[in-house]
């Protein structure tokens, strides 16, 4: 597995890579207790990072993420979040969001006040002036495996539609091995998806099965095929 060792207030923490195992954990959420990644076995689930409670950035990506918490449901995938707060600080902003904004937040937020979860995921930065975790977004699938990694900087707010599309994406990979172009759904190819032509396929009978082929490797086709 690849690594990569970081040494920081005299622990050692992993830095996660993509296919990776999500590292086994017990935190503690404003829903309860959680066992990661046991508690999601057989779903899909994404952990969203903030850099704390009450600030303006990670606030509109909570209401963000929550508006778009049905969209993630119907894929088979749920929300978690986390900041280096406690439960308690946790509770008062959910309630802000409510009173302020009128979102009630759903989805667990993780209680991360000693850092250990964020460093244990490598999400605190080994060379920034404070411990702040990155704001970050790890998919993990219905295997406990890290699908994707992104990570934005403190003056960026996350586009949820990019996470959302990522994940249909991801999700088309795995259940029909196909590969999803620049910008699809819309892209320069409608909403065709690419593919690696099977021993079986037969060239002849392309146009009928709505497939292109502009060189050996290039192969695209429509999704319903």
């Amino acid at each position: 597995m690849q690594m990569m060792i970081v040494y920081r207030i005299g622990r050692f923490f992993m830095k996660l890579s993509l296919r990776d195992k999500f590292p086994e954990m017990t935190v503690n959420t404003t829903k309860g207790e959680i066992h990661l990644p046991e508690d999601y076995h057989g779903k899909w689930f994404i952990l969203f990072s903030h850099p704390a409670d009450f600030t303006p950035v990670c606030t509109t990506e909570f209401v963000g993420f929550q508006k778009k918490k049905k969209q993630f449901e119907e894929l088979g995938v749920e929300l978690i979040g986390l900041s280096v707060d406690n439960l308690e600080s946790h509770q008062k902003w959910i309630q802000w969001i409510k009173e302020n904004i009128y979102v009630q937040i759903d989805f667990p937020v993780i209680d991360d006040e000693k850092r250990i979860v964020s460093e244990t995921l490598g999400l605190i930065q080994p060379n920034a002036d404070d411990t702040t975790t990155v704001r970050a977004v790890i998919i993990v699938d219905h295997n406990g495996k890290v699908r994707t990694i992104l990570e934005y900087p403190k003056e960026i707010g996350r586009s949820i539609d990019e996470i959302l599309r990522t994940v249909k994406a991801l999700k088309l990979a795995s259940t029909k091995k196909v590969f999803s172009p620049a910008n699809w759904p819309h892209n320069e190819i409608i909403d065709k998806v690419l593919f690696h032509r099977g021993e079986n396929d037969d060239p002849a009978l392309d146009k009928e099965r709505g497939i292109c082929c502009l060189s050996d490797w290039f192969i695209y086709k429509n999704l319903e095929e």
